[in-house]
């Protein structure tokens, strides 16, 4: 079995990291180890690494269990950047395309496999699987495996009968940014996990500020205007929680001029895929959604997700808030609620149908539950004590933290007015991990301005996101530090051997 020699190694030449993220480091060598983990980890804390440092370091094929098949794509191509040989399966292939992937599976020719969950009951996938050598299924979003959970999809339940089927046990890692107590048990109860190691990183996202604001849906949409007025060169997501809602804020935005996508499940899926593709590669900055929209989107470089109106559940609004921030540069999270929103959510609970495997009184029990979450979700909206406080210890972290956080609307009640217009992203509330030698003196915009458009030149040749090239935080590095040689900008945090081979010489006659 490979070590954590090899771990930093794949670390380093394909991502461009010389250290581990908390939590990493432990998770990828259990897994080599051969244990089972669980990873609670927040959103932009490094999930996807724990298991795709293990794929390219260890012999066979890695299964990802992931429930969006519109994003797989999106994560090979991202993998491939990277130096990983990364394939998926979906019904997006037809047969004679399915039937080649899993015979160049058989025949080594990748590391990881991205298949859905439903895709694990198909015999012809078992048949596959067990001819396979598999050392590692990862379970993403495994919060989805729990009835608990904001996003229960029943075919999680029958991932561990999946891992039974095989000739020799693979190591099973089940991945989630939002999880309770209740929902880590269960997922450790349903994927059988054996004796796993459990990693919880906290839940704290420093670089986020946190805001809510009090405002009728008219005046959301007022505030949302002059929001994006003051911050016209950044991308960001506004969730809305109705498809009619979701339409009329964007269409709003877009008679205002902005250029802003929607997307919602009445839409066509061909809509659906124009407006994500659109938002990932940056030709659209803005894009309005329900929470259909978002679950796996690896997208860097959001500096603000806005929600108007109330989630049902803390758990869904900080996964949908986490969003913001990926790249550990500062971020703004925007809750927009009214008195309304409570009446709503109240009856779409009450619209909930009952599962014909429930009785009437496990039925009752989950309306009951559901009830009690909204009430936490309702209890941060009204808040009086610090917000990033109060997400800590709804999901059991006991992370300490000073009196007043400083980044959030009760600590600091001017963030929940319009702050002054803002042209650079330099030099703001946080630092990133790219940018650990601070030098104001040495921000530039209009540098890295081009960096931008040379990144989106690069990734459009290539047909790829602007992010998978680089990241905005490593672009903010590259600006403060100028490397004029291949081995200062080796140097860098995101830049490793394969990247650098492939887009070194460019930037460094840009930033010469």
């Amino acid at each position: 079995m490979p070590g954590m020699d090899e771990a930093y190694r794949a670390l380093e030449t394909h991502f461009g990291y010389k250290e581990f993220r908390p939590g990493q480091k432990e998770l990828i060598g259990a897994i080599l180890s051969g244990q089972d983990v669980v990873a609670v980890m927040p959103t932009g804390a490094g999930k996807s690494l724990c298991y795709q440092i293990p794929a390219a370091v260890t012999e066979g094929l890695t299964i990802v269990v992931s429930p969006l098949i519109s994003l797989m794509g999106d994560q090979v191509r991202s993998l491939k950047e990277a130096g990983i040989r990364g394939s998926y399966l979906n019904s997006s292939l037809n047969p004679r395309q399915q039937a080649i992937v899993l015979e160049r599976a058989l025949a080594g020719w990748y590391d990881l496999m991205y298949v859905a969950p439903e895709r694990l009951q198909d015999p012809t996938f078992i048949a596959f699987a067990r001819k396979a050598k598999i050392p590692l299924v990862a379970v993403d979003e495994a919060h989805c495996i729990s009835e608990w959970g904001q996003d229960f999809r029943p075919a999680y339940r029958r991932i561990a009968d999946f891992a039974q089927m095989l000739p020799k046990r693979p190591v099973m890692a089940g991945f989630t940014a939002t999880a309770t107590a209740k929902v880590e048990r269960d997922i450790v109860e349903r994927l059988g996990l054996a004796d796993p190691l459990v990693v919880h990183t906290g839940f704290d996202r420093p670089n986020l500020s946190f805001i809510v604001r009090e405002a009728t849906p008219a005046a959301r949409l007022s505030y949302m205007g002059r929001f994006l007025a003051q911050h016209r060169r950044e991308s960001g997501i506004i969730y809305c929680r109705t498809r009619k809602r979701t339409d009329e804020v964007a269409e709003a935005l877009r008679r205002e001029g902005w250029r802003c996508g929607s997307y919602h499940a009445g839409m066509a899926p061909d809509e659906r895929l124009f407006a994500q593709q659109a938002f990932v590669s940056d030709d659209m900055p803005i894009i309005v959604a329900t929470n259909a929209f978002g679950m796996g989107i690896d997208k860097s470089n959001v500096r603000f997700v806005i929600n108007d109106g109330l989630p049902l559940t803390l758990e869904e609004y900080y996964q949908e808030a986490g969003r913001a921030g990926r790249d550990g540069e500062p971020a703004s999270c925007i809750l927009l609620w009214s008195a309304g929103d409570i009446r709503l959510a109240h009856f779409l609970i009450d619209q909930t149908e009952r599962p014909d495997d429930f009785s009437e009184q496990e039925f009752q029990q989950r309306i009951q539950a559901r009830e009690r979450l909204l009430g936490a979700m309702i209890g941060y909206a009204q808040s009086t004590t610090c917000l990033r406080k109060r997400i800590l210890r709804y999901f059991g972290d006991a992370a300490e933290l000073p009196e007043n956080c400083g980044s959030c609307s009760v600590c600091v009640p001017k963030l929940a007015e319009l702050p002054a217009a803002r042209t650079s992203s330099f030099g703001r509330g946080g630092r990133s991990e790219a940018s650990d030698d601070w030098d104001e003196g040495a921000d530039d915009e209009e540098l890295f301005q081009r960096l931008r458009a040379l990144r989106k030149q690069l990734a459009d040749e290539r047909h790829i996101a602007p992010y998978m090239v680089f990241s905005d935080a490593t672009l903010r590095a590259m600006v403060r530090r100028r490397p004029k040689t291949e081995e200062e900008l080796l140097a860098i945090s995101g830049v490793g051997q394969v990247k650098l081979e492939r887009y070194g010489e460019v930037f460094l006659h840009e930033l010469s």
